[in-house]
């Protein structure tokens, strides 16, 4: 029998119509015809066929899954480089706050202190570092070489800072301005 006679052989029912005993009976009974002249190797034939069609939609379903939740990771990692750079940036318009700070305590302006001090605490709790590197060699990837004196030869050494620089959460934010010798 071909699959137009089963199809044919079969009840039609609307994927809305609920079953009733009478149709399954007759979907029953149909079947029944129809299994008389299929045969064992056929049986097993579709058999395997339909275990292979369902290997694959598990395969499937496993890849996509994998997929989303590598899409789920990247999109937090993103999201969290996303704030991070937010953060960033608003430690970097502080910094002429910090500045004046300095410049004040430098003048002896009274009041300041505890302004400063609590204002750099917070932000060296969230990942703000100072960079201070007097006596220090020159490094181009943390100073900045503004000033220049003569030295014995040897290799560049900061001898004083005029613009504190400044590492958040490890990365330069604003490199130290520096006079060098050497």
């Amino acid at each position: 029998m071909s699959d137009h006679d089963e199809a044919a052989a079969s009840p039609e029912v609307a994927a809305d119509e609920p079953l009733t005993p009478e149709i399954v009976d007759e979907a029953i009974g149909a079947a029944g015809a129809a299994s008389a002249d299929i045969s064992v190797e056929d049986i097993i034939e579709q058999l395997e066929r339909v275990t292979a069609e369902r290997d694959g939609h598990f395969d499937a379903r496993a890849r996509l899954q994998a997929e989303f939740d590598n899409y789920r990771k990247r999109v937090s990692a993103q999201q969290a480089e996303h704030a991070e750079r937010a953060n960033e940036a608003l430690v970097g318009k502080l910094l002429p706050v910090l500045d004046a700070c300095d410049a004040a305590l430098a003048h002896n302006v009274e009041g300041v202190e505890p302004i400063a001090a609590q204002l750099c605490g917070v932000l060296e709790r969230e990942g703000l570092q100072r960079l201070a590197p007097t006596g220090e060699p020159f490094d181009p990837e943390f100073h900045e070489a503004v000033m220049h004196e003569d030295g014995d030869g040897g290799a560049a050494t900061v001898v004083e800072v005029l613009r504190t620089g400044y590492l958040w959460k490890n990365r330069v934010l604003r490199p130290a301005m520096v006079k060098v010798r050497g």
